[in-house]
């Protein structure tokens, strides 16, 4: 059964990693995988955030930064040196972009580039959704373009994008709480100063 699930992510590897490219894609999906092209769209997005969002924005953006630790920790840290999977493009015969990206010594499974993009596309989208296409469809790409660049396997991205928005999603409930009890707070305070105001008059 384990052969027989393997041939079938080899053979999904094979058709993102060459049977669809093109001179299109084999400049589009190098670009994007670069973690560094998507940091001003990240710093926009968190700014956007801060200062619009209000208290809930503001909460958000503390919170990505704790979300980003863990998603990323657990991933590149933990699952990797668990699993110890080996990389597509150590083992198969795969179309390498060794201009622009390198085959890592690291191990495969799961992708970091997708546990860490969904965990923050889940995330803001639970707080902010009027984000999400934009998220969901920059957290799909980055994620498929490590099949197409030949670093991972479809399962390692797959999977990585169900932990990264498992991860997101345990995140936006705590600064949805957070946010609730600042309120209620708030309103406390609020209400016994309206009660201490009334009762001066």
């Amino acid at each position: 059964m384990a052969d027989f699930l393997y041939s079938i992510d080899v053979a999904i590897f094979h058709f993102i990693n060459s049977t669809i490219s093109n001179s299109l894609f084999d400049k589009f999906f190098p670009f994007i995988t670069e973690v560094k092209h998507w940091y001003l769209l990240y710093f926009v997005l968190l700014g956007t955030v801060w200062v619009k969002g209000g208290r809930i924005g503001k909460i958000a953006v503390i919170g990505s930064i704790l979300l980003i630790t863990i998603s990323d920790q657990f991933s590149s840290t933990f699952l990797k040196n668990w699993v110890m999977r080996i990389r597509p493009c150590q083992v198969l015969d795969a179309k390498i972009f060794a201009d622009s990206v390198d085959c890592p010594s690291s191990y495969s499974f799961p992708s970091s580039h997708a546990v860490n993009n969904f965990a923050i596309a889940v995330y803001f989208i639970r707080i902010f959704p009027k984000y999400k296409w934009v998220l969901l469809i920059t957290a799909f790409l980055v994620a498929l373009s490590r099949t197409y660049v030949g670093v991972h396997y479809p399962s390692d991205i797959f999977f990585g994008g169900l932990i990264g928005a498992s991860i997101g999603y345990l995140l936006s409930i705590a600064a949805l709480k957070t946010n609730e009890y600042f309120s209620l707070k708030t309103d406390k305070n609020q209400n016994a100063k309206d009660y201490t105001d009334e009762n001066k008059t």
